[in-house]
């Protein structure tokens, strides 16, 4: 009885056909002289390592003269003034979640002190020397852009945040402009649980 295996001659030449191409199949049989039991090896099975000169890369340039893509631009670089003498004022960006007692004694919602877990974002600027009425402050899903007449700051946020559900507050006597922002998460679901 013929053990019908992975290691008889007739499936791996089998095998070996179904996954060489077309053109390796006309290499083969050019080697006319070299029996069929000499020819067939591990190294016969599959493509042959042989590249393809036109073969497909991992990075593809486009037929441009673009040096870069949209994609490849990060959100408020449009922003960037070098020309601009107005200095950065201090920040502190610190991630917030809101935490009950059935969280913090009983664990209950399986929350725990990571930034995976943080609902928002607080970004604290202070602003010496400057009044609530100056303040211009823009923000996008990744960057946030304030301006006043002594300073600027184009932050380039560490998560994404709903541009539309944000609300800032200043404080006149600390002169601190506060920003809180509600983070966009994909796993918003799982982690908020």
């Amino acid at each position: 009885m013929e053990c019908l295996g992975v290691s008889s001659f007739q499936n791996l030449k089998a095998l070996s056909d179904l996954l060489s191409t077309q053109q390796e199949k006309e290499e083969d049989e050019d080697c006319g002289n070299v029996t069929a039991c000499a020819r067939l090896g591990p190294g016969h099975i599959g493509p042959s390592a042989k590249q393809d000169k036109t073969a497909s890369t991992v990075y593809t340039k486009k037929n441009s003269k673009d040096i870069w893509s949209e994609e490849e631009v990060a959100e408020g670089s449009h922003y960037d003034d070098l020309t601009d003498p107005r200095p950065q004022p201090e920040y502190e960006i610190i991630l917030k979640q809101s935490v009950g007692t059935e969280d913090l004694f009983l664990g209950l919602s399986r929350k725990d002190p990571s930034s995976m877990c943080c609902e928002a974002m607080l970004v604290k600027i202070k602003l010496p020397d400057t009044k609530a009425t100056d303040v211009i402050l823009d923000v996008k899903e990744k960057f946030l852009d304030l301006r006043t007449p002594n300073y600027k700051l184009g932050l380039h946020l560490p998560h994404p945040v709903h541009s539309q559900e944000g609300k800032a507050q200043f404080f006149s006597e600390r002169e601190e402009l506060e920003v809180t922002l509600l983070m966009k998460r994909p796993m918003d679901f799982i982690n908020m649980q």
